[in-house]
């Protein structure tokens, strides 16, 4: 009963290994082989994933993964970077806006959030996006659905959410 359970161990940990495209997540170790399971259920699913570690420990890698591994990776892969977000401009950036919206607008802009339809969107460190921000993405993240700024219609974007955070 041993030997035949270390082979079915053995065997699965082979399958998930091999059958996930990781491109840069490298290495082979028990506590690897696990995310990699997990991965490999967050693929299958279209469920908001958030993933949670250090500075420096790969969290946008394990999102690419999600997605490339995922029915929507024929799709676009937007990643942003919430550390760099200026509150000012965060929601035209997320959700765009309309021609005139603000000073400097003189076009119209697709923002992130459609640019991701069909496909994933990443929010790395989401927990450093200003309060305010966050507030108005509770919307978004629940209905799938966004105004751009001064728009007098409402859009809808079929995205999968990827979040990361260092903070608790």
């Amino acid at each position: 009963i041993n030997r035949c359970m270390f082979h079915r161990h053995a065997q699965r940990e082979t399958n998930v290994r091999d059958s996930i495209k990781r491109e840069a997540i490298l290495g082979t170790s028990p506590c690897l082989d696990h995310c990699l399971e997990h991965i490999a259920a967050a693929a299958r699913s279209n469920v908001s994933i958030l993933i949670l570690g250090e500075t420096g420990t790969g969290k946008e890698l394990f999102a690419n993964a999600i997605h490339e591994n995922s029915p929507r990776a024929a799709q676009n892969f937007i990643v942003v970077d919430c550390t760099n977000i200026p509150q000012t401009l965060a929601e035209s950036l997320l959700f765009g806006h309309e021609r005139g919206s603000f000073t400097g607008a003189g076009e119209s802009r697709e923002g992130l959030f459609k640019q991701a339809d069909g496909g994933t969107i990443f929010l790395d460190e989401i927990g450093d996006l200003d309060f305010e921000v966050q507030k108005s993405l509770l919307r978004v993240l629940q209905e799938r659905k966004f105004r751009p700024l001064s728009s007098k219609k409402e859009i809808i974007s079929d995205f999968r959410l990827v979040a990361a955070t260092n903070r608790n």
